[in-house]
């Protein structure tokens, strides 16, 4: 029997990503969120109007959305309760953030400069894609948040999760270990559960043949 309820948290399940942008003094941002999803090279974020990343993205037009495995979890958690913004919001105060100037330095994490956008990769997450804002606009009812569209410019994936089949390279689902925050809390992948039947149509074997191939190129 289903119950209809008002919970204190809608938030089924993400993959937790790291968006690094730069602020106004040209310092690296660094921020874990995990409103985000794909289509395509074109990813949409939802992010808070009172963070310094949206802040970020809206002046600079660019980000790196860095994608942690779940190997990387203690990083990812020692930026919770953390801003850029400063001073910090008073709202973010009762919430307990404290501002932190040098986010990767908090998360011992390190900088890597990027190919075709000026904020940093992190060099420890398995993926980083390079984008720029398309489009951005207020997001959402009851919640102070944006909606931000990124066209992704350049993909970076290590190599051991990548495999040779085919022309393109192709991202193996068995290797990919994301990490996953449901409900505000940290989750990993279990096993395939059921083979699939879109993994072994047609559609995927054009894609793994040059189907597809991104028009966006930077």
């Amino acid at each position: 029997m289903h119950r209809t309820v008002d919970p204190t948290v809608l938030y089924f399940g993400t993959p937790v990503a790291l968006i690094s942008t730069l602020n106004p003094d040209g310092s690296p941002n660094l921020a874990p969120m995990s409103s985000a999803w794909w289509l395509g090279w074109t990813c949409m974020l939802g992010l808070g109007q009172l963070s310094q990343t949206s802040g970020n993205l809206i002046r600079t037009g660019e980000c790196v959305i860095n994608l942690p495995s779940q190997n990387q979890v203690s990083e990812i958690d020692c930026l919770a309760l953390t801003t850029g913004r400063n001073p910090v919001p008073e709202l973010k105060l009762g919430w307990g953030y404290r501002h932190e100037p040098d986010k990767f330095g908090a998360a011992g994490l390190t900088a890597l400069d990027s190919v075709s956008v000026a904020p940093p990769r992190v060099a420890e997450c398995p993926v980083q894609m390079e984008g720029i804002v398309h489009h951005h606009r207020p997001f959402g009812k009851n919640v102070n948040a944006n909606v931000f569209e990124i066209h992704i410019v350049k993909l970076h994936v290590e190599e051991s999760l990548l495999t040779d089949n085919g022309p393109r390279a192709h991202i193996d689902p068995l290797r990919w270990q994301p990490l996953i925050m449901s409900f505000c809390r940290f989750f990993g992948l279990g096993g395939e559960v059921h083979p699939s039947r879109l993994a072994e149509s047609d559609f995927m074997k054009f894609m793994q043949q040059g189907g597809g191939a991104p028009a966006l190129r930077r």
